[in-house]
């Protein structure tokens, strides 16, 4: 039985309770605002708009869609890791530039791991090495000796400093040991036509940028980034299963809830998430920017965000790149 004073305690623990779990059984009472930290167009603010349509019909209230764009992704992370913790602002995070802001950016304005508590994984969409048609190789080992062979030869474009993309290409040189320098371009757009007209000959993009150049004939895809070969180009082995051990980059895109936000909210957006992504309807709206699905639990989204802060500091501290 208990005294006077464990009665007491007892009590002012259940009262403490309760706002919490009321809260998190009303919960949502209002639209809640998801953070694009981009552009309206790109593949990361499609991908949240499909996300935003699919919340808002099992939710019950409007998923509100607000681009914040600016500094590679980190002007949206600022804007959401200083929101309010309670489940009203959401943020559609690209986990991989993220990852990658925290350790190329002097000043990225957010921590990914203190700031957030992700909600679970939305996908990823893969990435694919091509080259121009007059480079004479056709798979990594072959297209390695050459580069070596001829190493003033070969540059690589990329479609900005810092993106998965400029990475992936440094990742190469360090697997490789090969030292191509990267020319910069100020989006995928400008760096695919001079990859076509034959300026750069080699490039590390998204598979659905290259797709289309590939299947034209004006671009041959060597290999494809990921663990396993992508559903979107299952013709192109990867290039691990090349030799190039350890080279795996994908660009993963996840919800992520401010830090503080009530377990309750998160495991109710959590399984709102999950039964969005296994509908056809969004599965068939993500296979349009080549975004892979993968459901999954908050612990696994966290393995995979601490994974890719790892792997990205490791590189560049290793490659000793700045931002320019």
């Amino acid at each position: 039985m208990l005294d006077r004073r464990h009665l007491i305690g007892a009590l002012a623990g259940l009262s403490l309770a309760l706002p919490v779990t009321a809260f998190a059984q009303a919960y949502p009472q209002k639209p809640i605002t998801l953070i694009v930290p981009y552009a309206p167009g790109g593949a990361t603010d499609i991908i949240g708009r499909v996300v935003a349509e699919e919340l808002s019909n099992g939710l019950g209230q409007r998923v509100v869609v607000e681009n914040r764009a600016g500094a590679g992704g980190s002007v949206g992370a600022q804007a959401a890791a200083r929101a309010t913790p309670d489940g009203y602002t959401l943020m559609l995070g690209a986990l991989t530039s993220h990852s990658i802001n925290m350790s190329f950016q002097a000043k990225p304005g957010f921590d990914l791991k203190k700031d957030f508590v992700p909600v679970g994984l939305a996908g990823n969409v893969g990435l694919a090495l091509v080259v121009h048609p007059s480079v004479q190789a056709k798979t990594v080992p072959e297209l390695v000796a050459l580069i070596k062979a001829n190493p003033s030869d070969f540059s690589y474009a990329s479609s900005g400093q810092g993106s998965p993309q400029h990475l992936s290409g440094e990742l190469f040189n360090l697997k490789a040991g090969t030292k191509m320098p990267v020319v910069p371009y100020r989006g995928s757009g400008p760096a695919m036509t001079d990859m076509v007209g034959g300026q750069v000959k080699i490039m590390f993009d998204t598979i659905p940028a290259v797709l289309q150049h590939v299947k034209a004939g004006s671009l041959r895809a060597i290999a494809t980034t990921g663990r396993e070969a992508s559903p979107f180009m299952p013709e192109t082995p990867t290039a691990i299963s090349q030799g190039l051990d350890g080279f795996e980059v994908s660009s993963w895109f996840g919800l992520l809830a401010t830090t503080g936000t009530p377990q309750p909210v998160l495991d109710k957006l959590n399984a709102e998430l999950n039964k969005a992504l296994q509908s056809t309807k969004v599965r068939e709206a993500l296979a349009l920017q080549g975004v892979d699905p993968k459901p999954s639990t908050p612990s696994e989204a966290s393995k995979l965000i601490e994974s890719e802060i790892t792997k990205w500091a490791e590189l560049i501290k290793a490659s000793g790149i700045k931002p320019e």
